[in-house]
């Protein structure tokens, strides 16, 4: 186990990309907080957490909202005294020409999948830069890169959340602090079948290929860049 002991706060975890990670950690020794918006989806993964032998709790939350981030944060910090790795991986799609968005529907894209990251970021920073150590890995999207038609909310917020990580690498880097973002592709998970009509996936990512993406970070040397194809997850450390 390379991760016995560190502690980790995996959001998004209820399925897909965010179980996959959170499956990673536990089976190299990371005790886990889930958070998530169903929670018989998350007692179900912490069971599977806890049946490789790690500690697990969940935590219930909409991550845009500033009091749901905080009680998470905090009851992960009063379980397990400490909190070494953040993944900001939750998010939501939504695919409609601009002209058919609603502000209400793109303040919910960008409220979930940039703020939530600010939040969850902001809750735990102190921390890690109190101990002089941590790691924060975002869960971008290949479209954080480049954008596609139908898609202006969630391309925006992949955008600012690659911005985000950059600032947030520059002011933190020094402190002992590590930040990085993966960008898959497209990946078979419910989010592509629910948002995108399940299309043809022939090449496709796995969620645990990006889980795999991810736990690379964590342990790989300091600067560590992957840039492979666009079906492969690319991982860069700011």
């Amino acid at each position: 186990m390379r991760l016995k002991n560190k502690v980790a706060i995996v959001t998004g975890t209820s399925r897909g990309i965010g179980r996959a990670v959170a499956l990673a950690f536990a089976r190299e020794g990371v005790d886990l907080l889930l958070v998530g918006r169903s929670e018989a989806d998350l007692n179900r993964v912490a069971e599977e957490v806890r049946s490789e032998g790690r500690k697990c709790l969940v935590a219930v939350a909409d991550v845009s909202k500033e009091d749901d981030v905080k009680r998470a944060v905090d009851a992960a910090r009063e379980e397990f005294g400490k909190i070494d790795i953040l993944v900001n991986n939750a998010g939501i799609g939504l695919f409609k020409p601009i002209l058919e968005t609603t502000p209400e529907e793109w303040r919910r894209i960008l409220d979930t999948n940039l703020t939530g990251a600010f939040l969850f970021t902001r809750a735990v920073l102190e921390d890690m830069v109190a101990r002089g150590q941590g790691h924060i890995i975002n869960i971008s999207s290949d479209v954080g890169t480049r954008t596609i038609p139908k898609a202006s909310a969630y391309c925006a917020s992949k955008f600012g959340l690659e911005g985000f990580t950059g600032v947030l690498a520059k002011e933190v880097r020094k402190l002992g602090i590590r930040v990085g973002v993966v960008r898959p592709g497209m990946t078979d998970t419910c989010f592509n079948d629910t948002e995108q009509g399940a299309p043809e996936k022939e090449g496709w990512l796995q969620a645990e290929d990006v889980a795999e993406a991810v736990l690379y970070m964590v342990l790989a040397p300091r600067h560590a860049v992957v840039d492979e194809v666009m079906i492969h997850p690319v991982i860069q450390e700011y």
